[in-house]
């Protein structure tokens, strides 16, 4: 096999030895060429199944990686799967010759325009406020302005809630009456609405576990709160949450199109064999729409049937069978091409350089190529949907996006406490991935419509989802 496109094919190079060398010599020679092809094709799938495994490590972002890339992964401990997708999202940096290379300055990165400013001025010196010319005082004609990032470290204080009481002195009879609490997330919490939305946005969104949150608040507070009373805040915020996402699904079941993905995660069985099952999320969205994760305990159709129900628009999925009877009978199933180019990335493992490769390789090629084929073409309708519904994305990866702040979590909260919090951790996620998706800040959303959310009535509650919310207050 060439390693260098400029050095002559295999056959052609044992050609010209057949021809200069002497039969034995020859022989010995051709052996040790194939022994050397051989080996050359080992190190080929040996490298590919290394790179292979590297990718399911760190998942389907760093596909673009380079192997060098990969192996330096492995040097740095805890790597997040969030800096590999930011690691594989660079655009490529274009190759120039040594003597044509010139750095060029990026430019001074602008900050956000709606982050509030704190001007601070600073003041001449006192010998630049008087002119070396004359010995005038100078007049200030401007300013020289420059902006940095800046940031306050999180203050803790006590807030002290006095409510007025008023009575009649001439008719004592009538009692006392006391100015009306506020409603609040959780009714007499030693906490603030603030903390406790704090502490669900930092596992749920910042994906920083409850054992480090506690420790934490002790650190910086000086309070002393368990990982135990935490849990019970989330639990507290994920009940709530349950019937504002099943307002969240009823509104995607009224549109067109969604696409579907699932994700194991694991649950915490308490049985006294201290083993998790395996459990599943399975996650519907709509493109730059709302987003809605469903818990279940299996991988089976009856996840997927009751959610849908009798949806009749547009399905598009990564091809998982169970997916293929559920819903009306006019919903339309569409597949994504990017699953179906993962399988050609799976399939096609070796790639010969040359074109005179040796016929095993040519074999390899061919069965993979009738395999990858075989894939598409059972997929092929699906595959086309985008030409007939233009509203179509070519590939679901909005959906498998939506999935990182599970897997994120496989690596920081690690699995679901029971069976019972899966429907409340599947509520808290869809209410913090839709806020993510849509640009709406999540600690405000949560901060006005969590307080008092369980006394509403569920024909509001279609008024409180985060795409109705924003319309309203924006």
């Amino acid at each position: 096999m060439s390693a260098n496109p400029s050095e002559p094919p295999f056959d052609e190079l044992l050609e010209q030895l057949k021809s200069a060398l002497p039969e034995p010599l020859f022989a010995t020679v051709s052996k040790k060429f194939l022994a050397l092809q051989y080996a050359e094709l080992k190190i080929q799938v040996l490298e590919e199944r290394l790179r292979l495994r590297r990718i399911q490590i760190y998942g389907p972002g760093s596909e673009k990686l380079t192997n060098e890339q990969l192996e330096l992964l492995e040097l740095e401990p805890g790597v997040s799967t969030a800096e590999v997708q930011a690691e594989s999202a660079r655009e490529p940096v274009p190759v120039r010759p040594a003597e044509k290379r010139v750095r060029q300055h990026p430019g001074r990165q602008a900050l956000p325009a709606e982050l509030p400013r704190v001007e601070r001025v600073i003041a001449c010196t006192a010998e630049q406020c008087v002119c070396g010319g004359c010995g005038r005082e100078t007049t200030v004609i401007g300013y020289e302005e420059s902006e940095q990032l800046d940031v306050e470290p999180a203050k803790y204080f006590v807030v002290v809630t006095k409510r007025e009481k008023r009575a009649c002195k001439s008719c004592e009879e009538r009692g006392v009456q006391a100015a009306p609490l506020p409603p609040r997330i959780i009714e007499k919490s030693l906490v603030s609405d603030r903390v406790v939305i704090d502490t669900v946005v930092s596992k749920y969104a910042d994906h920083c576990p409850l054992y480090r949150q506690s420790a934490m608040l002790e650190r910086d507070s000086g309070v002393e709160l368990s990982r135990q009373t935490l849990d019970g805040w989330v639990m507290r915020v994920g009940e709530f949450l349950v019937p504002l996402a099943e307002a969240l699904r009823q509104e995607l079941l009224r549109g067109s199109y969604l696409q579907a993905d699932e994700t194991p995660v694991g649950v915490q069985m308490h049985d006294g064999n201290g083993s998790n099952h395996l459990a599943y999320l399975w996650q519907y969205g709509r493109p730059h729409g709302a987003v809605v994760f469903d818990f279940r305990m299996g991988r089976g159709r009856e996840g997927p049937k009751r959610f849908l129900g009798n949806f009749d628009g547009l399905l598009q999925s990564d091809g998982y069978a169970v997916y293929d009877s559920v819903g009306g009978p006019k919903m339309v199933h569409a597949a994504c091409w990017s699953h179906s180019r993962r399988k050609f990335v799976e399939a096609v493992k070796l790639h010969p350089q040359d074109a005179e490769a040796v016929g095993i390789v040519r074999l390899i090629d061919e069965l993979f190529a009738i395999d990858a084929e075989a894939h598409t073409l059972a997929l092929w309708p699906k595959l086309t949907r985008f030409l007939e519904y233009p509203e179509l994305e070519l590939s679901n990866n909005l959906a498998e996006n939506s999935m990182r702040p599970v897997a994120l979590g496989h690596k920081n909260w690690i699995h679901i406490g029971s069976e019972q919090a899966g429907p409340k951790v599947a509520a808290i996620l869809s209410v913090v991935e839709t806020c993510r998706r849509l640009n709406i800040p999540v600690r405000e959303y949560l901060a006005a419509v969590l307080p008092g959310l369980a006394e509403t009535p569920i024909h509001r509650l279609l008024q409180l989802t985060p795409i109705a919310w924003a319309s309203q207050n924006r």
